[in-house]
């Protein structure tokens, strides 16, 4: 037979062998095994009687670990008998497997084994003791597991794991969440981080060593991400030594870590808040007042820490030291207190108002204004450290209470003065200071708490003395800054007056005994004639110009300073009777003789009565400066001055400037005085200049002059708009003239020049002139003129008086208004005043130098009175006489002109010249009165 020569793998290799055998092959057969173990020859054949068993079909690894695997194969011919065999670290075993007989297959731990090994298996079939070839299979036991499996490292959305290396396996498998993740690393130790993770969750990890697709048992590890900071903290609290936190819990975690500074040294607070709560409040204190906190609010789930939350936290700042009153008026109130830590913001808190105070100073100050006078007051203090305030501190403190509106003077004599004064809000408390011959003198008064005002009787005092009187409204221990006022004691009358026949009965010798007290002199007054004897003279005085043998009636008054007189002491004085008869002798002789005398020059001398006829006829006409110009004369007169161009007023008003020039003005050219004066050239003279008081050491001086009118020749004063440094004068010439009405022809300001100072207030708050206080009480405008009506009230005696105020503002400056009309509609409501309630004083009128439109209007209101009572006006003639008064009277032609035609229209009225100027002027009186009662 011819050699058979292929290839086969081992499995088939007995199958070869056998066929061989059957075929009865004698040459040798070569059977090449595709696997990588040797060639089996057989170079020849020998028949046997007991050929090989098979070999087992298929072996199984039904299971394996680190140190065993089971083996499973089907038996052989349900042969039971078979030999393992393999190398275990260089060493062969051999591991003989009896199975049962009854089973169809067999299953065999091999074991103790190495992990993670591959091995080379050969199992024999054994068939009374013959073997088969041997079945070839390789298998590995499962590698050992992980060893130091642990977290490195986590965050919110991630862990990382760690392992160390495997036998130099570098495959592995990491189980979570049922998602297998294959590793692949050849470190020593594994890094391997887990993304994606939901924060604060706890993950089991499942870790597989792989070796050859096998897997270890696999190790468990539990791990956590990081918890998610809390969203927000919230102080809800605080105070100068703790502070409340609040903060919504994270994922229902209880367990949280605070972590702050405090003076340096670090603090670690634990916080395990209540399980059942959706928020955690905690309160941190011990703390220092008014700083500024770091804080790292920490959140902890199952041992991991969030990253943290950072946030800052102030404590409240310490209420401030100190806190007092230092200051306070009528409408304020100035408080201090002690600076807090170099803390410079406070916040103020009064009436609901907050006020931010800012101050770097130790000791802060500060005055609230627009406060009520006499009122209580709850301060609040609020230290302010980064917008967090103390708990506030608090202070009470009271306005000054407002002085009392007026004191009257209800009652007085020679040793005591009543006061009378209105309570202010009710309060009873006040303080009356005063001089008592060079002592101080406080008397404390508690009124009675329902009335509605004071009565006090200041007690004892001196008789003809001025006192200077403060009376202070006391609130709560705070005093007001007093009202001051004066009032004076009656003098004492001199006693023991009588008189004694003096100078034949034509004088009389007044004497009497000195008064008591205070007085600077006394009053004589005998026939309506005033004599005065100071106090340092003899206290007698002759009174002449008497008739003998007559009684007349003395009466003595002591005066103290101004305006301050006694009671008067009156009794007869007698004067000498014994001159009377002889007297009465001679008086007839005397007419005897001159009775023969007259004869006589008439029965022998005619001539000379007829020459003295001559003479005073003569006299009288040199003496009438001119005639009078009736009115049904007058527009003749009017029409004769016109022609010309004027030229008939013109020479009557140049005869007109030279009158009165050549009198003295001395007191007007004195140094003092004439910074007093508007203008150098219009100065008045001195015999009828306005003189004023000269009371504590002022001057009499103020230019003003006495003006004649139709009444009297005291009618008017003419006076200069005020200067700024005489408005004070001209009020007090107001006072002493005792004045009722102010005539204004002239604005303040003209052309851009100052005419005149406003000497009266701008709005409804009283002014202080001097010692006068001036208040508007109603003011009506006119397109025209204005009226105003003024209340003055002298500070030191409170006597109060009205004075109207009539202001033409349509005049301009050495001109004329642009119609007669206006201007005698005004004159009508001045010589209205004048009637109803001036008559008794001088009326004052002024424009800028109160020459030109003052004498103007004077000599208008003084013309129409003597048109509608005479029925004929003598313009020149007044003119002439006020030129006599004051200078430049009627300052220009024009002016001259404009009295002419004022006369004409008002001869030309169809009625009488005053009758339609009263009726406008009772409107105007009832729309002033209206104003007045409004006010």
């Amino acid at each position: 037979m011819k050699r058979l020569s292929y290839k086969t793998n081992s499995d088939h290799l007995l199958l070869c062998v056998f066929l061989s055998l059957l075929w009865g092959a004698t040459d040798s057969t070569t059977i090449s095994s595709s696997s990588t173990e040797p060639t089996t020859a057989i170079t020849s054949a020998q028949p046997t009687t007991k050929p090989p068993p098979d070999n087992v079909g298929e072996v199984k690894v039904v299971n394996q670990n680190e140190t065993s695997m089971t083996l499973k194969w089907d038996k052989v011919k349900d042969i039971s008998v078979y030999i393992l065999q393999y190398d275990e670290n260089g060493n062969p075993r051999v591991e003989n497997i009896d199975a049962l007989p009854l089973d169809a297959s067999v299953e065999y731990e091999v074991y103790p084994l190495t992990a993670g090994t591959k091995y080379n298996f050969t199992l024999i079939t054994v068939f009374e003791g013959v073997n088969s070839t041997g079945y070839n299979f390789t298998a590995v036991t499962a590698p050992r597991n992980t060893e130091d499996f642990k977290t490195v490292g986590q965050n919110e959305t991630s862990i990382t794991l760690q392992w160390k290396q495997v036998n130099n396996i570098d495959r592995y498998i990491l189980v979570v969440n049922e998602e297998e993740i294959t590793v692949t690393s050849s470190e020593e130790f594994v890094t391997h981080t887990v993304s994606g993770l939901t924060s604060g969750t706890r993950y089991e990890f499942r870790l597989f060593t792989v070796f050859e697709n096998v897997t270890s048992s696999g190790v468990n590890h539990t791990a956590v991400t990081a918890p998610d900071n809390v969203g927000e903290v919230k102080v809800v609290n605080q105070n100068e030594t703790s502070m409340t936190l609040k903060w919504d819990k994270v994922k229902d975690i209880s367990v949280y870590i605070l972590q702050y500074d405090e003076n340096g040294n670090p603090r670690v607070e634990n916080i395990d808040a209540l399980p059942l709560d959706a928020s955690v409040e905690y309160e941190v204190y011990p703390l220092t007042a008014g700083t500024k906190y770091n804080f790292t609010l920490i959140t902890v789930f199952e041992g991991v820490n969030s990253t943290g939350y950072n946030f800052t936290a102030v404590t409240a700042p310490r209420n401030t030291e100190d806190f007092k009153t230092v200051g306070q008026n009528e409408t304020s109130i100035t408080l201090q207190w002690k600076q807090v830590n170099n803390i410079d913001r406070y916040i103020l808190v009064v009436n609901e108002e907050e006020i931010t105070v800012t101050s770097s100073e130790e000791f802060v100050t500060h005055t609230v204004s627009g406060l009520t006078s006499g009122t209580r007051y709850e301060f609040r203090l609020f230290t302010v450290f980064e917008n967090v305030t103390s708990s506030g501190v608090n202070h009470t403190a009271v306005t000054a209470p407002d002085n009392v509106g007026e004191v009257k003077v209800v009652n007085q004599n020679e040793t005591s003065i009543t006061l009378k004064w209105d309570k202010v809000k009710d309060i009873s408390v006040y303080i009356l200071q005063y001089d008592e011959n060079g002592n101080p003198r406080f008397e404390n008064i508690d009124a009675l708490p329902l009335d509605a005002s004071v009565e006090y009787e200041v007690y004892p005092l001196t008789a003809g003395t001025k006192y200077n009187f403060t009376l202070i409204t006391v609130f709560e221990g705070v005093n007001s800054t007093g009202y001051n006022f004066t009032a004076v004691t009656v003098p004492s009358p001199p006693s023991s007056a009588r008189c004694e026949y003096y100078a034949a009965g034509y004088s009389a010798y007044v004497f009497w005994n000195k008064p008591d007290g205070v007085w600077t002199t006394v009053e004589v007054n005998v026939i309506g004639k005033y004599y005065e004897v100071d106090d340092n003279e003899e206290q007698n005085i002759i009174i002449q110009g008497l008739q003998p043998a007559r009684t007349y009636q003395v009466s003595l008054n002591s005066v103290s300073g101004h305006e301050r007189r006694s009671n008067s002491i009156v009794f007869q004085c007698s004067t000498d009777p014994r001159g009377v008869i002889a007297g009465s002798v001679i008086a007839v002789l005397l007419f005897c003789v001159l009775v023969c005398l007259a004869v006589f020059i008439f029965l022998k001398r005619p001539d000379i009565i007829s020459r003295k006829k001559s003479f005073i006829s003569a006299s009288k006409r040199t003496k009438r400066k001119g005639k009078l110009i009736t009115a049904t004369q007058f527009a003749d007169h009017f029409n004769k001055l016109n022609v010309d161009d004027n030229r008939g007023f013109s020479e009557e008003y140049e005869e007109l400037a030279p009158i009165g020039t050549n009198q003295t003005q001395k007191a007007a050219d004195l140094p003092d005085n004439q910074v007093r004066n508007r203008f150098k050239n219009v100065l008045p003279y001195d015999w009828c200049r306005v003189k004023l008081s000269t009371s504590n050491g002022t001057s009499d001086y103020i230019n003003a002059s006495y003006m004649p009118g139709y009444n009297s020749n005291r009618e008017y004063i003419a006076s200069q708009g005020p200067l700024p440094s005489t408005v004070s004068d001209f009020w007090r010439m107001i006072w002493e003239q005792r004045v009722k009405g102010i005539v204004m022809v002239t604005n303040c300001t003209e052309g851009g020049k100052i005419k005149c100072e406003r000497y009266w207030p701008a709005d409804s708050k009283p002014c202080l002139y001097g010692e006068l206080l001036v208040t508007i009480r109603s003011e009506e405008q006119n397109l025209n003129w204005t009226m105003r009506e003024f209340s003055v009230k002298h500070r030191n005696t409170s006597e109060e008086r009205s004075v109207k105020h009539f202001h033409f503002t349509a005049w301009p400056d050495h001109g004329v208004p642009e119609g007669s009309e206006i201007l005698i509609q005004f004159r009508g409501l001045v010589r209205r005043h004048i009637e109803k309630e001036g008559a008794r004083a001088p009326t004052v009128v002024h424009c800028s130098a109160g020459v030109g439109r003052t004498g103007t209007i004077i000599a208008l209101d003084v013309l129409l009175q003597q048109l509608e009572k005479e029925r004929a006006v003598g313009i020149k003639e007044f003119v002439h006489k006020m030129r006599l008064n004051r200078p430049h009277m009627v300052q220009t032609e024009s002016q001259y002109v404009f009295l002419h035609q004022c006369i004409m229209d008002a001869l030309h009225s169809n009625q009488k010249p005053e009758e339609n100027i009263y009726e406008n002027a009772d409107l105007i009186y009832e729309n002033a009165t209206a104003l007045r009662e409004l006010h």
